[in-house]
């Protein structure tokens, strides 16, 4: 995960969006003539238009340039989805465009890691990472789907952080309206997308993947291929390991996770069972989304011992109820049977999500009867796994559409 600056199983979350109105084609049809649907296009802003060498400087130093191949045009794009309960809502999400000749481009959805403040993402900050892999990919000539998931950017109400239903839906209907746009650029998406995500996007990866090929998410698009890095794909285990402080800021993940999922779902009755004094007080406010990292550094506890009760840091180490059942999906994300190409990459250095993760991903699609491989990109930290990952991804994506 990113610095916080975020049969049963998986298809809890994921079958849950195959509603009529989820099932409606992206829309080349014009939004106006008929009743809104989840995808529809509410605004664009056109918010980069880079040549190919300045992409490359963009790049320079962070991600390495050497596949960048055309110039970029972004925009920022809100459109409508569905919230973690299913409530109609609004999401935002940058859409980047090679300025290439081609008239079909290449599908990527790219999912991002841990967020907490809601200006830190690809539509919004032209310098975060998630906006480079988006210039980056397009730079390749792919079109890239880079949503900011419900309650970022743009989007309305609150970041519902991990939590399936929000995440897919957000994602699904992302890649409507990035259909829509390019339709109405005189362009046209491949059906295929390739899935892209980093920290928390990894099982998120794992997530919108499923949909597209099991679910029926999308009556248009399908799946292409799989490229999830440095995920928690055992959620229950990241988040002992949190709350035991085995990670680096394990106070701020556990907390932005725990304050969430209470509001979500309801892990306690009062911000004094789960946080001590005087942090209860203050801590929900913090994780607003208006809040940076800098901010929460400077209010919280980076430990997860001097941040939480003992009593709640041992239900968190030991779920029971609602805790065991939300997070029973999200350890299951990985379990079932892609019919595509997928590739788990990490990193050994990283210390935030531990690189046992890829393997346990990895295991749960052997058990299925699933291809992939674990590629260790190096001993780099959490932020250096995913800038060492990008190259290797989209050489992957590449090599799994020449055999495709």
């Amino acid at each position: 995960m990113t610095s916080p600056r975020n049969k049963t199983r998986v298809t809890a979350g994921a079958a849950l969006l195959c509603s009529a109105a989820l099932l409606a084609p992206a829309g080349a049809a014009d939004a106006h003539s008929r009743p809104a649907q989840d995808g529809d296009v509410v605004s664009v802003e056109q918010v980069a238009e880079l040549t190919a060498a300045e992409v490359s400087g963009q790049l320079t130093g962070r991600i390495d340039s050497a596949q960048v191949r055309y110039g970029v045009t972004a925009y920022r794009v809100v459109y409508r989805t569905t919230n973690s309960s299913g409530a109609p809502t609004t999401a935002s999400q940058l859409v980047t465009l090679p300025r290439s000749t081609a008239h079909r481009l290449t599908t990527v959805s790219w999912l991002h890691g841990t967020t907490v403040y809601r200006k830190d993402v690809a539509s919004e900050d032209p310098a975060s990472d998630d906006r480079l892999a988006a210039l980056l990919f397009a730079a390749t000539g792919r079109a890239v789907s880079a949503p900011d998931y419900v309650g970022l950017g743009e989007g309305e109400g609150f970041h519902p952080y991990g939590d399936p239903r929000a995440t897919v839906a957000a994602s699904v209907d992302g890649l409507r309206a990035a259909r829509t746009l390019t339709h109405r650029k005189g362009r046209e998406l491949e059906r295929k997308v390739q899935v892209s995500g980093f920290s928390q996007g990894g099982p998120a990866t794992m997530l919108v993947g499923r949909a597209l090929q099991e679910e029926g998410a999308d009556r248009y698009f399908r799946l292409g291929a799989l490229a999830p890095v440095s995920g928690p794909f055992d959620l229950s285990a990241f988040e002992t390991a949190a709350a035991d402080d085995r990670i680096e800021k394990s106070g701020l993940y556990l907390a932005y996770f725990v304050t969430a999922w209470n509001k979500a779902y309801g892990l306690y009755g009062s911000p004094a069972e789960a946080f001590r004094d005087p942090f209860y007080k203050t801590v929900e406010g913090l994780f607003d989304g208006n809040h940076t990292t800098d901010d929460l550094v400077g209010e919280l506890p980076s430990h997860s011992a001097d941040l939480f009760t003992e009593d709640f840091l041992d239900k968190i180490r030991h779920p029971s109820g609602v805790l065991k059942d939300r997070l029973r999906p999200m350890n299951h994300t990985c379990d079932w049977r892609p019919g595509v190409p997928v590739d788990i990459f990490h990193g050994r250095g990283d210390k935030d999500v531990d690189f046992s993760h890829a393997g346990y991903c990895a295991d749960q699609l052997t058990r299925n009867g699933a291809a992939s491989r674990v590629t260790d990109v190096g001993d780099y930290d959490h932020t250096g796994s995913v800038r060492q990952a990008l190259p290797r991804v989209i050489r992957f994506f590449d090599e799994s559409a020449r055999n495709g």
